[in-house]
């Protein structure tokens, strides 16, 4: 057995990214020099250090199950080991001895009462005897180890409570096969995926630092027609592939463009044929998100490199750099053509402005890293969830928040806003906000009088996504559980559900509403035709 440095390193390194701790996994991936390893990371499964850990353990526990002749200890496994316990000598040992004590009076006890038994009592044992060299408590021993060890699951990450069994998907809710398209071709986790505005096309952003998009139309010559937008790197006057992840991904309004962001510090602008257009090249370290304004003359960018950069899509030149944070910067939303707000792991959001050189608002309360900001359909309220595990509601107004929405009781990863209210296409129907959390649950709510509408609790993993259908009717939400399951947002009801075959990253819906992408931890993409 071979265990190197630069392996642990790896696993340790994937580990973080997908627990969602993005900029922890770059400093830990610049310190111990991950991008010099020569580990194909697209071979490597999800959860692979988790699962090496689970078999770990099961040996250990397999270890003080067993009896120095190779017998199981009472034909049963024993009571499972913490990870801790398993590290702790002290522990195992005291566990085997007790075992032993336990054994002995077992073995008094059945001597004492053996003296009386009949040659029949006889004649049995030794046929007990006789089957345990081949099928007796030995050959149960090296059973259990080799069904433990073979059938060890992964778990998702992060690890919430394992021990409730996976709820099975409501048969009167379950989307059918046929209505379900799995789209393979990424050759490592997909973070990220987003439909065209105008175009039935999808995109997604994947560890294998490709892009693809995916043309789903009714008349494209093959169900699943993908074009692979490679990000490569110049060295030595030649393009290699950069090996880094794809973060981001977004449109612009009229779905002619789409730009990506990626691990190796570049913003790209690719054609919707796949014909890369520019390279947007000045964030020192890995982009972290990137949007579009609506007009789609401007790219917006944050970065690891704790600044925001404005870029000329046109030109593709840095139109002005934002060098306002102190930590790595999350995520960015335009507030309208010139004017948009960033989040940062300082616990700060600002509002800046193309041509001010300080921020024209400074929003602070979060008492930890502030994950994404959203503004609403108007831009007159800006939302905010954080690791602090509260959602904040902003008003330029004033300096200290309109509502502050405590009720998930795990870190908040995303939130999105409904497309619904004034200054949207579904004026009459009522504003509402989502907020997906580490605690398995999503929630509904109303940010006019700040209160929760609803709590979706069907999911059993952290939920990484939600995304509201076109019409504000319905809100799809994938998690790590594997599942996408859409609600009906007036009644909190489930009405659709999908299990995939890997961890769900990212849910989008197609500009009609009648469709649903969503990108997986094992490399897959899936599309759900919810079309009658």
């Amino acid at each position: 057995m071979s265990i190197s440095s630069d392996e642990v390193n790896f696993l340790v390194y994937r580990y973080l990214q997908e627990s969602g701790f993005s900029h922890s996994a770059f400093t830990f991936g610049i310190e111990s020099h991950i991008s010099q390893s020569n580990i194909n990371g697209a071979l490597v499964p999800p959860a692979a250090l988790i699962s090496i850990i689970q078999k770990g353990l099961q040996y250990v526990e397999a270890e003080v199950s067993i009896n120095e002749d190779g017998t199981l200890f009472d034909g049963r496994p024993i009571e499972s080991l913490s990870l801790i316990d398993a590290v702790m000598p002290d522990v195992v040992q005291t566990r085997q001895q007790a075992y032993r004590d336990k054994l002995a009076q077992q073995q008094q006890a059945a001597a004492g009462s053996g003296s009386s038994s009949g040659p029949q009592g006889g004649t049995k044992n030794g046929e007990g005897a006789a089957n345990g060299e081949e099928n007796g408590p030995h050959a149960l021993a090296i059973s259990f180890i080799t069904h433990e060890l073979l059938c060890s699951v992964f778990v998702p990450l992060p690890a919430v409570d394992h021990h409730s069994e996976m709820m099975e998907v409501d048969r009167d809710v379950e989307i059918p096969q046929n209505k379900a398209m799995v789209l393979r071709g990424h050759e490592s986790e997909v973070f990220i995926c987003a439909w065209n505005p105008v175009n039935d096309l999808l995109a997604s952003g994947s560890g294998d630092s490709t892009a693809r998009i995916w043309n789903l139309s009714e008349n494209s010559t093959s169900s699943s027609t993908q074009l692979v937008l490679r990000h490569c790197i110049r060295e030595g006057g030649q393009d290699v592939p950069s090996n880094k992840d794809v973060t981001s991904l977004d449109w612009n309004s009229e779905g002619s463009l789409l730009a990506t962001g990626s691990y190796d510090g570049f913003a790209r602008i690719w054609t919707k044929d796949g014909n890369l257009a520019s390279t947007l090249g000045q964030h020192k370290g890995p982009i972290f998100a990137l949007k579009w304004n609506k007009k789609g003359n401007f790219i917006l960018s944050a970065g690891v490199d704790k600044t925001t950069i404005i870029w000329d899509a046109h030109t593709g030149e840095a139109k002005q750099q934002f060098p306002f944070h102190s930590a790595p910067a999350l995520d960015v939303d335009w507030q309208s053509n010139n004017t948009f707000a960033s989040c940062s792991t300082d616990m700060c959001i600002h509002v800046c402005k193309l041509g001010q050189d300080r921020p024209v608002k400074t929003f602070q309360g979060h008492t930890n890293e502030v994950n994404a900001i959203k503004w609403d359909p108007t831009g007159s309220l800006l939302a905010s969830c954080s690791d602090d595990m509260t959602l904040k509601i902003w008003s330029m107004k004033q300096e200290l928040c309109v509502h502050d929405l405590q009720a998930h009781s795990k870190e908040i990863y995303t939130i999105k806003w409904s497309p619904t209210g004034p200054g949207t296409n579904n004026p009459s129907a009522n504003l509402m906000l989502a907020s997906a959390s580490f605690d398995s649950t999503v929630r509904l709510w109303d940010v006019e009088r700040g209160v929760c509408i609803h709590t979706l609790t069907r999911h059993q993993e952290p939920v990484y996504s939600v995304a509201f259908s076109p019409d504000g009717r319905h809100l799809a939400s994938g998690s790590f559980d594997k599942c996408v399951h859409i609600w009906n947002t007036q009644t909190g009801a489930l009405v659709h559900s999908y299990r995939g075959t890997g961890g769900i990253f990212e849910v989008c819906w197609n500009a009609t509403g009648d469709k649903v992408g969503a990108s997986a931890s094992d490399g897959s993409v899936c599309v759900l035709d919810l079309r009658k």
